[in-house]
């Protein structure tokens, strides 16, 4: 028995039925496994079900993974689960999930699927929604937990997970999440656990003091200030507003609402002066997720800031304490989500520079880099995104990264293939998952992803190959 009454009073009507069913053989499983992705989308997808599934008294064990893979699958097969729960992938792998009849495999995905179908799946792209901007792993988990509510139950303290998880997949659109996130945040806010207002959007703003705070803030470059910490204290030494406590200098967090307009009106009065272009300026300003529940300066407060705390535990290996923070743990879980951070900070810092010293080749239509074994497979990604707008990267030509794929001792390893856009050039036409699969079934690899961000496994030596494959599709994609 679900707690919404119909489809309407579902967080995505169009999903409401598949929700329910998925719901249905969940609470029938004898024995089941909850499997996940490691990115903060697949740690949110999995809090939210796990915490799901245990307020319905269902039993589960929980299993992270880099990439679904066949080993994967054939591993859940072996291990005599009644069905399998996949949590932010899982669709694209269909085609060999449905070689196995050893379980029931349930799916709440938002990533492309493959040519097979199952009877327990949700999936927005099945019912006309766009799983890149729309919805993302996590509402999709959000889904099924609405419908595994009891009458006396209401799991929409989970939206805020949702959102973390959204805003972690770069699903934020021209300053907000949209579409079937839009509902899930409204129903944030009316459980109490959300705020969404308008506020200055740049990262850092519960935990980061002000000068840190605008000199690493690189979404919007602002000459004199962006890269510039001594730039950015005489900017704000100039303002006529109290920003400091005690001699610190204040979080944005901590600033009162006139305070955030000086510094707000003199910053846009900066941009316009220095000539940041209208659209960028006005990108300075959007909607902010901040999590009620949660201690003010806190990580956990924002949702951006939670969802790279969570990017900073599973991509080393830590999924548990990932998860444990999202279940709600603090204490031990929390400190060591946050030594995590600091390790995953340095690491990023230091991957920009191995950019800068393997060097960045130009194509027609991408450019590309590959960091051999100098960064780890799962934040070359990361690092990608970072050095777009770097010294000799362009920030409106696509990216492509390799590193070398961690196997555990295969004699013969792939290539991690990570690819970034921006915004604007999926406007234009790009989608970077298409460019994925395509390059990557040329050269006899695995590839898929989202518009704006997406990722391959290749053969080792293969890399020419498909950044020529890749440049040949984005030229098709954006008619140049």
């Amino acid at each position: 028995m679900t707690a919404y009454r119909d489809a309407m009073d579902a967080p995505v009507p169009e999903l409401a039925t598949r929700a329910a069913r998925c719901a249905e053989r969940l609470r029938a499983a004898d024995d089941l496994l909850l499997a996940s992705h490691i990115d903060a989308d697949g740690l949110t997808s999995a809090g939210i079900a796990s915490t799901a599934l245990e307020r319905a008294g269902i039993a589960h064990d929980v299993v992270f993974e880099k990439q679904l893979d066949r080993e994967a699958v054939e591993r859940y097969a072996a291990a005599d689960y009644d069905a399998v729960f996949f949590t932010d992938f899982g669709s694209g792998q269909l085609d060999v999930i449905t070689d196995y009849e050893a379980f029931t495999p349930v799916i709440a995905d938002h990533h492309q699927p493959a040519d097979a179908a199952i009877e327990f799946h949700l999936n927005p792209l099945l019912e006309g929604l766009d799983g890149g901007s729309e919805l993302s792993g996590a509402g999709a988990s959000y889904c099924v937990a609405r419908a595994l509510e009891g009458d006396d139950g209401d799991n929409r303290d989970l939206a805020a997970l949702a959102v973390v998880g959204a805003v972690g997949d770069m699903q934020v659109v021209e300053g907000e999440l949209i579409g079937a996130n839009a509902g899930i945040v409204a129903e944030g806010v009316e459980a109490g656990v959300l705020d969404a207002s308008k506020d200055l959007a740049v990262f850092g703003t519960q935990t980061r003091p002000l000068p840190k705070l605008l000199a690493y803030a690189s979404d919007v470059p602002i000459p004199g200030i962006t890269g510039d910490r001594n730039g950015a204290l005489r900017f704000l030494d100039g303002l006529d507003a109290e920003l400091r406590e005690d001699g610190e200098w204040k979080a944005w967090a901590d600033l009162d609402t006139a305070a955030r307009r000086t510094v707000v009106s003199a910053l846009v009065q900066r941009a316009m002066r220095t000539g940041v272009g209208a659209d960028e300026i006005e990108a300075l300003i959007g909607t902010t997720y901040t999590l009620c529940g949660e201690e003010r300066g806190s990580e956990l407060r924002d949702a951006s800031e939670f969802s790279t705390l969570l990017n900073a535990t599973a991509r080393y290996d830590r999924a548990a304490v990932g998860l444990a923070v999202c279940r709600g743990e603090r204490g031990a879980p929390l400190d060591a989500a946050r030594d995590l951070l600091r390790e995953h900070r340095q690491t990023l810092a230091t991957g920009v520079d191995v950019v800068r010293e393997v060097g960045v080749e130009r194509e027609s239509h991408v450019q590309w880099f590959h960091a051999g074994d100098r960064l780890p497979e799962t934040v070359v990604g990361i690092v990608a995104g970072m050095a777009m707008g770097e010294d000799g990267v362009e920030a409106g030509v696509p990216i492509i990264a390799f590193a070398e794929k961690d196997d555990g001792g295969d004699d013969e390893p792939g290539v991690k293939v990570s690819m970034r856009g921006t915004p604007r050039l999926v406007e234009r036409g790009l989608d970077l998952s298409t460019v994925a699969a395509e390059a990557a079934a040329a050269v006899g690899g695995d590839g898929g992803g989202h518009e704006v961000a997406a990722g391959a496994t290749v053969p080792a030596g293969r890399e020419t190959d498909f950044v020529a494959a890749a440049d040949a599709a984005v030229s098709e994609q954006l008619g140049s």
